[in-house]
C-alpha cells in the first residue's frame, strides 16, 4: 500500500453534490424492506441519486452480498456466500414493479462455489421481471462463470435486452486488478453470447486511472470490437478504501471525450465515457429498437395511471 503522501488529491470535476431527496430515501427503504442488495450502494456508485430518482433505473445485485473473489478494485465484501435464496427473483421483480422502473440491470457477486455460477437464478430473475413488468427492459451483468459455456446458455434463456460483461481494465493490468478472471476468457464469453443471441446487444466496460496507457485503451477497444461487442463504457477508477489499488492518475473530462470519439469512430454502436461513468450509466438508452419500442408502449400506459410510488406506503 502506498504511503499517505503518495495519494493523489481528487480534482474538482470529481466532487459531486449528494442529493438524498425524498424519492431516493423511499427507494432505499424499499430495498431494505425487501432484503435486496444493489450494486449502486455496494460499489458506492456516484450516480445512484440520478439513476434511482430521475432516470427510473437501478442495478440489483443478486446471489447475496458476499463474493467468492477479491478483486483489488471492488468494494463488495469477499468470503463464503450463503445458500441460494430462490425467493430473491420474485422480490426483485416486485420491487421493479413498485418502483416503476423502465430499465433494470441485474448483476451479481461472483459465485465460484456454484456449478453454474448462479446462471439459473439470473435467468429466473429476468423471467420474473418480465412477468410482472413486461415493458421494463432488462440488462444482465454476470461474472465469467469460470468459462462454463453451458451455464451461458442457461443464462441467456431469460432473453435479456442487453448482455454486459466487463473486462474492467487493459490486458497488461488484468492479473493485478482482477481476481481469477482472465482477459481472453472474458472476450470469448462476450463473443459466445453473440453466437447464441445475434440480435442481443453486448456491452463491456473498463476503468482508467490504474496505470494503463492510451495505446492500451485503444487496443482494448479493438479487442472488444473483434469479439462483436456493440457498446463500451469508460469511467474513472476511484479507490473505495485504502486497502484497494491506488489511483495512478485522474483523467480530465476532455480526455474522456476524446476516448469516446475514438470508440465511436472505430465502430461501437454506443459509448459512454466520463469521470463518473459506470457500467450501467444511461443503460436505458442502450437497448435495441425492438426493446425500446416495447418499453415505450408499456411506459405510456403506466404513466397515464400516475406514478405508483405515490400510492405506496413505506
Amino acid at each position: 500500500m502506498a504511503k499517505k503522501e503518495e495519494y493523489i488529491r481528487k480534482p474538482e470535476w470529481l466532487k459531486i453534490k449528494i442529493n438524498t431527496n425524498k424519492s431516493y430515501n423511499r427507494l432505499k427503504k424499499l430495498m431494505r424492506d425487501k432484503k435486496l442488495n444493489t450494486v449502486c450502494e455496494e460499489a458506492r456508485c456516484p450516480n445512484i441519486h440520478e439513476c434511482w430518482s430521475e432516470r427510473k433505473t437501478a442495478t440489483f445485485m443478486i446471489l447475496g452480498d458476499t463474493c467468492t473473489r477479491g478483486c483489488r478494485f471492488c468494494a463488495v465484501k469477499t468470503g463464503l456466500p450463503n445458500e441460494l435464496d430462490w425467493g430473491e427473483p420474485e422480490r426483485v421483480a416486485e420491487s421493479v414493479e413498485i418502483m416503476g422502473l423502465k430499465h433494470v440491470v441485474v448483476t451479481a457477486v461472483a459465485r465460484d462455489d456454484l456449478k453454474d455460477g448462479g446462471a439459473a437464478v439470473f435467468a429466473e430473475t429476468v423471467k420474473a421481471i418480465r412477468r410482472r413488468v413486461p415493458g421494463c427492459t432488462v440488462e444482465i451483468l454476470p461474472s465469467d462463470m469460470k468459462g462454463d459455456y453451458e451455464s451461458l446458455h442457461t443464462l441467456m434463456d431469460g432473453k435479456p435486452d442487453i448482455f454486459n460483461h466487463n473486462i474492467e481494465t487493459v490486458r497488461r493490468l488484468t492479473k493485478r486488478v482482477r481476481a481469477r478472471a482472465m482477459y481472453d476468457q472474458s472476450l470469448t464469453l462476450l463473443k459466445r453470447v453473440k453466437e447464441i443471441a445475434p440480435n442481443t446487444p453486448t456491452k463491456s466496460s473498463i476503468m482508467v486511472g490504474l496505470g494503463e496507457t492510451k495505446e492500451e485503451i485503444i487496443e482494448a477497444m479493438d479487442d472488444l470490437l473483434a469479439h462483436n461487442v456493440d457498446i463500451m463504457t469508460i469511467g474513472q477508477y476511484l479507490q473505495p478504501t485504502k486497502k484497494h489499488l491506488n489511483v495512478e492518475r485522474y483523467y480530465h473530462p476532455d480526455e474522456f471525450e476524446e476516448l469516446k470519439q475514438i470508440a465511436m469512430e472505430k465502430g461501437f454502436r454506443h459509448c459512454e465515457a466520463g469521470p463518473m461513468v459506470r457500467s450501467s450509466y444511461h443503460a436505458d438508452e442502450q437497448v435495441n429498437e425492438t426493446s425500446a419500442q416495447r418499453r415505450i408502449k408499456y411506459m405510456q400506459g403506466y404513466e397515464s395511471q400516475g406514478e405508483k410510488l405515490d400510492n405506496v406506503k413505506f
